[in-house]
């Protein structure tokens, strides 16, 4: 197992991406400390309780990336499969044996800490894929394509059963972020999007008649109560209504640490899993949302210019893949909390309370410094 990192291969260390990254996590300890310390003090618990959780989470999380950063990524593709196969296994398990919360069964108990496979999946569908795109035939055939869209689809099933369609999402965009770096045509990336589109507008059309039950009763109200919040303003459309609200009332400065009303009043639901970011633009105002924002921009460009350098293609949709993550989660997890995408319960990385969220960043960030420390190519 090659773990040996010649010395000078630590210069190519990227330094920008690991502050980035060790700056939202400490942000993401003062937001949960203080979207949580209110209910936690009603219940008489510990107000540290979960940013102890998030810090057990960190330290596993930091292990686990450090031996992923020692081996080298080439190394990685003869355990694809095998890392495949035990992750479906997770998926079916979890089904069966996992603890139901909120009627999902998603999770599996670890002592403290609450395992979710459909988050490991997002790493082992990203390896997988590099491995078959790292062939530019695969990419541009439809036998190609296909296998790669099965591979998707299986772990993608077995999510959507859960139920957890937020996640399931972020496997669709996986799937086309790589096979576009894998160099797809245009012409059949436009038509697999609009098929897709089709599809889906099929399956949600199909459900809202009660042909077929994909789609939960509840997760169809979601996606109606995205266009008009206000048409179930104290059911379906509540979170995001009070979202909204304490946004709004950041203002430009915010409120400060454990000032801000929607949250420690509890008008605010989840505010220490989905709907952080509006507890970040209540305390800490426009200029700390903006200053979060800022540094996911950074994280996700280093991440694009390590795939860009990278020694290899293979190298390269590994970068890409493990930084797709982070954008997609982003760019949900931030447009559910203005009301201008359907709640999915999607986390914030790094920020969002949650055990396997928080190693699953890590693992990717890890992957990312992976691919840049054995680049060839001189990154500026």
């Amino acid at each position: 197992m090659p773990v040996n990192i010649p010395r000078r291969y630590w210069r190519n260390l990227d330094w920008p991406l690991i502050l980035a990254v060790l700056c939202l996590i400490a942000i993401g300890m003062v937001v949960i400390y203080s979207a949580s310390y209110s209910q936690l003090e009603a219940a008489n618990l510990n107000p540290f309780s979960y940013v102890r959780r998030q810090a057990l989470a960190f330290c596993i999380g930091l292990g686990v990336a450090i031996v992923v950063v020692l081996i080298d990524y080439r190394a990685w593709k003869r355990w694809s499969r095998l890392t495949y196969l035990g992750t479906l296994l997770l998926l079916g398990g979890v089904l069966i044996f996992g603890d139901a919360v909120f009627g999902s069964q998603r999770w599996v108990r670890l002592g403290p800490l609450s395992l979710q496979p459909s988050e490991l999946a997002k790493i082992t569908l990203v390896l997988v894929l590099a491995k078959l795109f790292e062939k530019e035939e695969n990419a541009q055939s439809l036998r190609g394509v296909t296998q790669a869209a099965v591979l998707t689809l299986i772990p993608m099933a077995l999510i959507v059963i859960q139920p957890d369609l937020g996640t399931a999402v972020i496997f669709v965009g996986l799937f086309f972020a790589m096979w576009y770096v894998g160099n797809a045509r245009l012409r059949s990336l436009l038509i697999a999007a609009l098929l897709l589109v089709a599809v889906a507008g099929g399956i949600i059309l199909a459900s809202m008649q009660g042909w077929i039950s994909v789609i939960k009763p509840y997760q169809l109200k979601r996606i109606l109560v995205f266009l008009n919040p206000y048409a179930d303003r104290d059911g379906a459309g509540w979170n995001v209504i009070q979202s909204i609200i304490a946004i709004g009332s950041g203002r430009f400065f915010g409120k400060g640490i454990r000032g801000g009303t929607q949250s420690s009043l509890h008008f605010l639901p989840a505010n220490h899993t989905d709907f952080v970011f509006s507890v970040i633009a209540e305390e800490f105002g426009f200029l700390g949302s903006l200053f979060v924002l800022a540094l996911f921009v950074l994280l996700i460009w280093r991440g694009l210019r390590v795939a860009a350098v990278a020694k290899d293609t293979y190298g390269t949709l590994l970068a890409a893949g493990a930084t797709s993550i982070f954008f997609f989660h982003l760019i949900i997890n931030v447009g559910m909390a203005l009301g201008m995408m359907p709640v999915t319960g999607l986390p914030l990385p790094f920020i969002t309370a949650g055990g396997s969220t928080m190693i699953t960043s890590l693992i990717a960030v890890a992957i990312i410094l992976n691919v840049g420390l054995r680049r060839s190519k001189i990154m500026f």
